[in-house]
């Protein structure tokens, strides 16, 4: 998994509230078990016409945020199913942070596990990084894992809280499996003394 430290880059204002997992991506994309390739599908009925046109005015399709890494939107968002897909999703299309009021449980654990790290911030303070992200391109958001704090363009800095756990593991750019490899000397040295006290198994 990625490591994440310290993430300057262009912020997408998405202000609706309750985008779930549907909405990030749609049902008739989760036959892949890949976490590729599936970036160019994100919010896909919002971003397509029925005919595969791009929707000009939906915000990711616009030129100042198609290398958007951070993404501020409204509360409660990631619900709905417990689809893995979406984190993969919007990891794949380039997004590293996204910064709400709320998310659901299943998608906030997921996104630490794909190497997305969601902010949760009280609503006011989300309402200025909203008005600094429709700035677009010019406007560059400052995310500091270590520090806890996002930056806006102008400077103005908000701290936010996260769990110590989580934030070990994304800055050490470890998932579930990352965690296990770190014991692997102490599972090696269990395997061979169980090997030894019991040969027969």
């Amino acid at each position: 998994m990625q490591k994440f430290d310290k993430l300057s880059g262009i912020a997408a204002p998405l202000p609706l509230v309750n985008i779930d997992t549907d909405m990030i991506i749609p049902k008739q994309f989760l036959k892949t078990i890949k976490r590729s390739g599936l970036g160019v599908n994100l919010f896909d009925e919002m971003r397509y016409d029925r005919e595969g046109n791009e929707i000009a005015d939906f915000v990711l399709n616009k030129p100042a945020y198609r290398e958007a890494q951070i993404l501020v939107t409204g509360d409660n968002f990631g619900c709905g199913s417990s689809r893995e897909h979406a984190p993969w999703a919007l990891a794949d299309f380039g997004i590293r942070a996204i910064i709400s009021t709320s998310f659901a449980d299943i998608f906030y654990n997921n996104c630490f596990k794909n190497g997305i790290l969601p902010i949760v911030l009280p609503q006011e303070q989300v309402d200025v990084l909203m008005s600094d992200a429709e700035k677009g391109a010019n406007a560059r958001m400052e995310v500091d894992l270590e520090a806890q704090t996002v930056t806006t363009s102008d400077g103005e800095v908000f701290g936010f809280e996260i769990d110590p756990h989580r934030k070990h593991c994304l800055i050490n750019g470890l998932d579930d499996i990352g965690l296990t490899l770190e014991k692997a000397a102490a599972i090696d040295a269990f395997e061979a003394r169980a090997s030894a006290e019991r040969p027969w198994v």
